[in-house]
């Protein structure tokens, strides 16, 4: 069998195995992330069940309760606890809407009735506007904050079949059914105290009363046909006391035309403000039991997922050394090869760069200006060099010694590399002389970049090798011409830059100096340059 044969035959066998489990792997990382995003979505779904029930049973209620007051006895006091509700449930709506999921996770009818529910609270709107001006004397504007609670519950239960984990879903369920109990309890309370309170030619609200029992019933239901939780037969339990299946017969009395005794409302009062308290409490106990269920589920899929992410891992690193220790023969040829071209590039790469600044040298920024111009001769209608060096350097080598001149030469041309723009060029020019290429720059634009540049360098404090902090100050040269593509000579630009550097050391060091404008050559100049001229001997 040939070799080429026998390569092919053992990387088949090594692959094929490695491709069967990295596609379980991914069918099994694909499912688990699914399950991750149904209990985040579950979880999200629970909180947003728990907050829109809050709002039906806690915060509407409590605005019509703060409404009718003012509307009884107006007073600063009953005027600024109506709108310290008001801004409560306004705070509650904008979170309850603010935490649902996009439209892109929510059916059609629960669209209608996020709808139906929006212009509810257009109407709660209205009706405070007209309460502020005295239009509701007399009357009450409860009817508009019931049609909204009713809305808003209908949001509530239109949210729990959205769920897809079954035991939230369960608790999700537990928790509309207390929440439809709590507020029917609420209903027939209010209704009824309001109604006994009034005297005997009161007239019955029998539709409301008939609509709190009602929503009573689709309560209990809720939580006997879809929990049997401990909250649940707590509930049941509860509502089996004496004395509450006492408040329960003169409820139905109530609904029957019979008006109690002032001992027995008072009794009958009472038993239902502490059953209120008691679903109340339930409902805050549930809601906190969807979370924390939320939050377990959320964490167990996290650990799930991390565990089935390492063995996948783990199984791929296996596969791998397997690989690599069957075909490292195979592979030998192909590593010396990759290993001789690194090594080319290293070498390249080496001969291009100054060591000490890691700035280009002499040669690589030949390489790279040639290419740069060539790119940019239609595009840059200016080329510009800045030269510039450090002040007084032989001292500080004869002061400092040089690892301290070179530790200042390398902060230096980071320096340079952080002012200069992305695109300029930087060169080691020699010593502590440094060169920049500036494309598409006049000379008072590479002025101002060489200022910014300077005054980085006075302002830096240098670290030594000894520890001590040490500021150094730059001299700079600026010069410029049109970029004239046919000509690729820069030895005027930089003699003038030159010039320029030695104008600015003569005026005191420490200042950029920006030289004459070259001015394009003429045609005929222009082909003897690009036949004969070249690089600057010094770049």
């Amino acid at each position: 069998m040939k070799f080429e044969t026998i390569k092919k035959v053992i990387l088949a066998a090594i692959m094929l195995p490695f491709v069967f489990m990295l596609i379980e792997g991914v069918v099994v990382i694909r499912t688990s992330l699914t399950q991750y995003w149904n209990l985040e979505k579950d979880r999200q779904f629970a909180d947003v069940l728990a907050r829109g029930g809050s709002i039906a049973a806690t915060e509407i209620l409590s605005e019509i309760g703060a409404t009718r007051r003012y509307l009884a006895h107006p007073s600063s006091r009953t005027a600024i606890e109506m709108q310290r509700s008001r801004a409560t449930l306004d705070d509650e709506r904008l979170a309850f809407h603010a935490s649902l999921p996009s439209r892109d996770a929510l059916d059609e009818g629960l669209v209608d009735e996020l709808s139906a529910l929006s212009l509810a609270y257009s109407r709660i709107v209205a009706a405070r506007s007209a309460v502020d001006q005295g239009r509701y004397a007399g009357s009450d504007p409860g009817a508009i904050y019931w049609y909204a609670a009713l809305k808003q519950l209908a949001v509530v239960d239109a949210l729990s079949p959205l769920i897809n984990d079954p035991v939230l879903l369960e608790k999700s369920n537990q928790l509309m059914g207390i929440m439809l109990t709590y507020y029917g309890e609420r209903l027939i309370t209010g209704i009824g105290t309001r109604y006994l309170d009034r005297g005997p030619s009161a007239r019955f609200p029998v539709e409301l009363f008939v609509q709190g029992k009602v929503m009573i019933g689709e309560g209990m239901d809720h939580m006997v046909f879809h929990s049997a939780t401990s909250i649940e037969r707590d509930i049941v339990g509860y509502l089996g006391r004496s004395s509450q299946v006492k408040a329960n017969a003169i409820t139905d009395a109530i609904l029957a035309g019979s008006r109690p005794t002032r001992a027995i409302r008072d009794v009958w009062a009472t038993a239902q403000n502490e059953r209120m308290s008691f679903l109340q409490q339930k409902m805050i106990e549930a809601a906190r039991d969807i979370h924390d269920t939320g939050e377990n589920f959320s964490t167990r899929s996290h650990l799930h997922l991390t565990r089935i992410l390492a063995l996948c891992a783990g199984l791929l690193i296996l596969a791998t050394l397997v690989m690599v220790l069957a075909a490292r023969g195979l592979r030998l040829i192909d590593r010396l090869t990759q290993d001789r071209e690194a090594l080319v590039a290293e070498l390249r790469n080496a001969a291009q760069t100054d060591l000490l600044t890691g700035l280009y040298n002499r040669r690589g920024f030949e390489v790279a200006a040639s290419a740069l111009l060539t790119q940019a001769e239609h595009g840059s209608r200016w080329i510009s060099v800045v030269l510039f060096d450090l002040d007084h350097f032989k001292k500080i080598n004869d002061v400092n010694g040089h690892d301290a001149g070179d530790a200042v030469l390398r902060h230096v041309a980071g320096i340079a590399r952080e002012n200069f723009r992305s695109f300029d060029l930087l060169v080691r020019h020699g010593g502590e002389e440094f060169l920049a290429l500036l494309p598409d720059s006049t000379p008072d634009d590479a002025a101002i970049v060489a200022e910014r540049v300077r005054l980085a360098i006075e302002m830096a404090e240098i670290p030594l090798p000894s520890g001590e902090l040490l500021k150094v100050t730059a001299s700079f040269g600026c010069a410029g011409r049109a970029n004239d593509g046919a000509s690729r000579n820069f030895e005027d630009l930089v003699k003038r830059a030159d010039l320029a550097l030695y104008a600015a050391k003569a005026s005191g060091r420490n200042c950029v100096v920006s030289g004459p404008v070259v001015p394009a050559p003429p045609q005929e100049e222009r082909r003897k340059t690009a036949s004969g001229g070249g690089f600057d001997s010094r770049l």
